[in-house]
């Protein structure tokens, strides 16, 4: 996949690597402007094309009393004001067939979570509405299988498709990251890695996911000197009290340091 397929994309000739990043859920349409307007600034600075992320909703949760979003439109709307505003593309994740079609509205991105990257219906809708597609490997999956959930999406005639690597199952309450799958899931497609999600530690006893955010830079750094095209990064201005998945996220205030580093990183990689 060429960035230049992707809309409103900026610095694609930057050589630098693309972030997809934002919060984990959308909370409300302050919260959204502020974190976009925020990364902007740092990744314009830095010259790295940019995708704010957002979910309009929250369908995977461990328990019923978990928050799973403010209302598909609402938050949609929100994505799209997002978009409007700042002139950047947007990537939202779907859960059902009939998302696709409607959240295709709105972003330009469609993301397949890990958990439903298996489910053809799902990911033959994404294909089919000519948006870019983000097919997450499943923590369960190895990086040659991305191959064929690839061919799900060029199989339907579209060619823009991406893989994202967030981490792989390690017991029952913990993720681990093989780097040994980005140069090969790079054979198949433009390949991210999904940092703050590879830090996860699910399926704990409270039924909140819980998270090693104090590793985000080393994990990051190692992707980057592994060669990934991208990185995804969930990010808040207050992860404590995020609605979703705060044990993992990334401090807003820490993110500057952390691209200033990673973007000389990629220089040097790139210089090799």
């Amino acid at each position: 996949m060429k960035l230049d397929s992707i809309p409103k994309l900026k610095h694609t000739n930057s050589k630098n690597f693309f972030l997809l990043a934002g919060p984990c859920a959308i909370e409300g349409e302050d919260m959204a402007m502020q974190i976009a307007e925020k990364v902007i600034k740092i990744t314009d600075t830095l010259k790295i094309p940019y995708i704010f992320k957002g979910s309009f909703k929250k369908a995977n949760r461990s328990r019923i009393d978990s928050f799973t979003g403010i209302g598909d439109e609402k938050a949609l709307k929100i994505l799209q004001k997002v978009s409007e505003t700042f002139d950047i593309p947007t990537v939202t994740d779907i859960h059902e067939s009939s998302d696709a079609t409607m959240a295709a509205e709105f972003v330009d991105v469609l993301q397949i979570p890990a958990f439903l990257v298996r489910q053809t219906d799902l990911v033959v809708a994404a294909a089919k509405t000519g948006k870019v597609v983000n097919l997450k490997k499943g923590q369960f999956m190895s990086p040659e299988s991305m191959q064929h959930a690839v061919k799900k999406v060029t199989d339907c005639g579209n060619e823009k498709v991406m893989v994202t690597d967030r981490g792989t199952m390690f017991g029952y309450q913990d993720m681990v990251v093989d780097f040994r799958g980005i140069p090969t899931m790079k054979r198949y497609a433009s390949t991210v890695l999904d940092v703050t999600h590879s830090l996860q530690q699910p399926n704990q006893s409270i039924g909140v996911t819980g998270g090693r955010p104090e590793m985000i830079s080393t994990i990051a750094r190692a992707g980057i000197a592994t060669g990934v095209d991208g990185l995804f990064i969930e990010t808040h201005f207050d992860p404590a009290n995020a609605k979703s998945d705060g044990a993992n996220m990334l401090d807003l205030a820490k993110l500057e340091k952390l691209l200033t580093d990673l973007v000389a990183i990629r220089k040097t990689v790139n210089s090799l």
